[in-house]
């Protein structure tokens, strides 16, 4: 069964989450690929066979052990100043002049999808927020992805922006109600302190909502590369900087193992 990690907001951390579960599922012997149907970064990684790909697939891919490749992230929109979005679809940049069809960005990022799929347990990562009411109808890299492949869905909330029951409860309820029986479980995320006071909070999102609690991420100081400053060339091979992001993906999952609930994740992954 794929899963999908969503956000309550952008930056709530569902990049480096997706990073962490690829790597804890992958050191557990599970074969895992990365996949976000679209991405808005102005910066790209470039793969071995020259598409532009978001840096936090390539990170994801590196967490899998693997070469990042165009399938990996098969829309990205790069700004090109004075409101103009530059396309990128399956490695190839298009006309910036308008926007291609949602119909026809969907079939290509389901057909990337799909090419991965046959080979790998699919671990999804959504942008920004899901429920952007004015978007949701042009949407591909959140709900409509996970509705047309059938994904089972975690919710990631950042605790240091404040707000962050209000913000797991008030997502899920944006939620089409269709949809919501697709919304399996919640992770806080950033968290300082003794999650124990969070108890009682936590108890009542899963009553109003049904969803499992999966964990408190504590907050932690980790270097990895930034999704929207580091362009970056040749295949990933960084040197240094490559071990720094490794060592800090080892050691999130080191974390991700003893606060998560990794065996139910690992359960929505294999469907057993």
């Amino acid at each position: 069964m794929p899963l999908m990690v969503l956000g309550t907001s952008s930056n709530a951390g569902k990049t480096t989450m997706v990073a962490v579960i690829c790597r804890s599922l992958t050191r557990n012997g599970m074969k895992v690929s990365p996949f976000k149907a679209l991405n808005l970064s102005l910066n790209a990684y470039v793969t071995l066979g020259g598409e532009e790909i978001g840096m936090g697939q390539a990170l994801q891919a590196w967490a899998c052990g693997r070469e990042p490749c165009g399938d990996m992230n098969p829309i990205l929109l790069k700004p090109a100043g004075k409101g103009v979005m530059q396309y990128v679809v399956n490695g190839k940049v298009r006309s910036n002049r308008e926007r291609p069809p949602t119909d026809e960005l969907v079939a290509a990022a389901c057909a990337a999808y799909d090419r991965l799929a046959s080979e790998y347990h699919m671990i999804c990562e959504g942008s920004g927020s899901p429920v952007e009411l004015n978007l949701m109808d042009r949407d591909i890299a959140n709900l409509r992805m996970a509705k047309e492949r059938d994904m089972d869905i975690v919710l990631v909330g950042d605790i240091e922006r404040g707000g962050v029951f209000a913000a797991l409860y008030g997502t899920w309820l944006l939620v089409p109600e269709d949809m919501r029986h697709m919304v399996k479980g919640f992770v806080i995320n950033r968290f300082r302190g003794d999650p124990e006071i969070l108890q009682s909070a936590i108890d009542r999102v899963v009553e109003l909502t049904g969803m499992r609690f999966l964990g408190t991420m504590p907050y932690t100081d980790i270097i990895l590369p930034d999704e929207d400053t580091i362009s970056a060339r040749s295949g990933g091979r960084y040197g240094d900087a490559m071990k720094a992001y490794m060592d800090s993906l080892d050691r999130l999952a080191d974390i991700a193992e003893k606060e998560l609930d990794m065996g139910a994740i690992r359960r929505m992954v294999t469907g057993v």
